[in-house]
């Protein structure tokens, strides 16, 4: 699947047959199989698929139901990127185990994956899907950013094929924030709304735990806390363009996470068994 976008097209062109998925792992034999994950670097791509994957199944419910027709392209398009991802980093994690991709994405158990929290949130009113977009899309342009510098020539690929695409995701998201603060009282209402229960969720993106240390002292992976200030401070400057405020006082808890290891809110067992359901009914089945 692919979601590249050029200077003519504002949403990009949408096609789901065109992506080699060998053309992204550096070092792919002529036969089209590239290096094969260490058990972390295959964790750390699992939790980089895992987060990838459930939002574009959220972004895929928004289709024929989004405000206007346009934005059923643009966040359909946009999910399309995210699955290319989730494709790129379930095949390089599943090459530790000899699992498929498609292994991955639809025979684990809500236990075995790892997205963080933010992830799975559910989409609630189109404010809080571009909340999320925000949050998701900054933090994602900050890691894949720094991942094209990884010691690991896959991830490294698979990051500076990835962060063209989430830049326009986060110039998609904060032209929709600038748009609905600024819009009707009612719109302005249900963003800062958006914001004030998407916030607890973010701060899972950038805790750091043995695995990323490990793969960070080797150069593989980036440190999550590393990210912090520059995600603050991109979202601190667009949100001052929208005249909000980030919540404060006893709207600015922080969620406890856990995603990473498995441990889920009750949103994720829903989706995934929506988005699993005909592979396990049809094992095996093509088309």
């Amino acid at each position: 699947m692919s979601g590249e976008h050029d200077a003519g097209d504002a949403h990009g062109h949408v096609s789901v047959d065109e992506l080699n998925l060998a053309e992204e792992f550096t070092g792919a034999q002529a036969g089209g199989e590239g290096q094969t994950a260490s058990a972390d670097a295959a964790e750390y791509a699992l939790r980089l698929g895992d987060d990838a994957l459930v939002l574009a199944q959220q972004l895929g419910m928004w289709i024929a139901r989004a405000p206007e027709l346009e934005e059923d392209v643009a966040l359909g398009n946009i999910a399309l990127d995210l699955i290319g991802h989730a494709r790129s980093l379930l095949h390089y994690a599943g090459t530790a185990t000899g699992r498929s991709e498609d292994d991955l994405a639809y025979w684990r158990d809500e236990p075995e994956w790892r997205n963080a929290w933010l992830f799975e949130q559910p989409n609630g009113d189109f404010a809080h899907t571009i909340a999320r977009q925000l949050a998701v899309s900054v933090y994602l342009s900050e890691l894949y950013g720094a991942l094209t510098e990884s010691t690991d020539p896959t991830l490294a690929a698979i990051a500076a094929k990835s962060v063209k695409e989430v830049d326009y995701h986060r110039d998609h998201a904060t032209q929709w924030v600038l748009r609905l603060a600024g819009g009707t009282e009612e719109s302005r209402r249900r963003m800062i709304l958006a914001i004030n229960d998407t916030w607890p969720y973010v701060d899972e993106l950038f805790h750091d735990d043995e695995l990323v240390g490990r793969l960070s002292a080797d150069g593989v992976a980036v440190l999550p806390s590393t990210l912090r200030e520059p995600f603050d401070e991109i979202i601190a400057a667009v949100l001052a363009e929208a005249e909000l405020e980030l919540p404060t006082g006893r709207a600015a808890f922080v969620a406890s996470g856990g995603g990473r290891h498995g441990r889920h809110t009750e949103h994720l067992g829903p989706l995934l068994a929506e988005m699993q359901v005909l592979a396990r009914a049809h094992p095996g089945a093509s088309w």
